[in-house]
């Protein structure tokens, strides 16, 4: 199994900065962290991989194909990054079907990561406390529920079903049936959709977890 999840270019993009505007080196620059390091992995990687059937490969990214589709995310740099990701995986899905392997897109939701704790002041034990400053927050997600998604595909022997698509951790989820660290299914993706995109539709979790 290859998870590649290579990123680190969180510090390079420009907020809501049109291309003329934004950095054009720390643009480009990101673009060969998001995209040319998922390609030279997966060159150096899948012959490995293909040695025997039943190999699986996960490409992390941020949001589902649907979401991205139709919504401008954060830059064109930030935007071109993570959709191409998901076109990776669609095309390796293309390029391992016959070879017994499978390739899908995965988006973890708002990623309760320690860098994100750290920006909030808070910890994993008081978490919520952030929903104060920022009341979206209240669907986020550990790390191990997108961990746990990966698990899920990676014991599934049908796994060859999702080959070439975009997934969530969510919808896996709903599939799988595991759940995050405090029991809860968050399903950020339509919670974006339908809470944060709707005008006053008020903050809050219920329903979604």
């Amino acid at each position: 199994m290859l998870v590649n999840d290579i990123w680190g270019a969180e510090h390079l993009f420009e907020w809501n900065a049109p291309v003329w505007e934004h950095d054009l080196d720390r643009g480009l620059r990101l673009l060969r962290l998001a995209i040319d390091t998922h390609l030279i992995t997966a060159h150096h990687a899948l012959p490995l991989l293909l040695r025997r059937p039943g190999g699986l490969v996960v490409e992390v990214t941020d949001g589902t194909a649907d979401y991205n589709a139709t919504r401008y995310r954060v830059s064109l740099f930030y935007h071109l990054a993570k959709t191409a990701v998901i076109r990776v995986a669609w095309a390796l899905g293309e390029e391992l079907r016959d070879r017994g392997a499978t390739a899908v897109a995965l988006t973890p939701g708002w990623m309760r990561s320690e860098a994100m704790l750290e920006h909030y002041g808070v910890e994993e034990r008081n978490w919520r406390d952030a929903c104060e400053r920022t009341p979206h927050f209240c669907i986020s997600e550990t790390p191990r529920y997108v961990g746990r998604a990966v698990a899920a595909l990676a014991g599934d022997p049908e796994v060859a079903r999702w080959n070439g698509r975009s997934l969530s951790s969510g919808e896996l989820a709903g599939v799988y049936g595991f759940a995050d660290l405090d029991g809860t299914q968050p399903d950020c993706w339509r919670y974006m959709v339908e809470v944060v995109e709707r005008d006053g539709a008020p903050a809050g979790d219920a329903g979604y977890r």
